[in-house]
């Protein structure tokens, strides 16, 4: 086994390990238990240094793992999106924003929302249109009775 996937794999599992809930408990354990250590050991420079150490090294190490996790999972929910825009009638021209600046994705964005809003109205009024032309109907239909 190569390394990339080796680490790949132990970076999932570690991270779902951590997501769990018992991992947060053994956690809040460990911290209880350091924390009532503290009168056998006088509260200590090397009692505090054991937590502070220890914590430390789990964030830095935590901060990669979670990291690799993220990148793969962005990259994977990206391709399949890019599977459906490619497929859909959706635009071609979204396949790859990823890569744009910020500025640039706030615009599509902007652009995106207007569309949605005007989509919104349009859609509310044919709703409109819908219920009256019922309305019409049902008149219509009484006057002919």
């Amino acid at each position: 086994m190569n390394f990339n996937k080796f680490f790949n794999t132990a970076a999932s599992r570690v991270a779902h390990a951590t997501g769990r809930p018992i991992t947060f408990v053994v956690c809040v354990g460990v911290v209880i238990v350091w924390a009532l250590s503290g009168p056998f050991f006088g509260f200590s420079d090397t009692w505090q240094l054991i937590i502070n150490t220890g914590t430390t090294v789990v964030t830095f190490l935590m901060v990669f793992l979670i990291q690799n996790t993220q990148n793969r999972d962005g990259a994977a929910i990206q391709a399949k999106l890019d599977e459906l825009i490619r497929t859909s009638a959706a635009g071609n021209a979204f396949i790859g924003i990823e890569h744009l600046t910020e500025e640039e994705l706030d615009e599509i964005r902007a652009t995106c929302e207007q569309r949605a809003r005007l989509a919104m109205a349009a859609e509310a009024a044919d709703e409109a249109s819908g219920r009256a032309n019922r309305r019409a109907e049902a008149a219509a239909d009484a006057a002919t009775e």
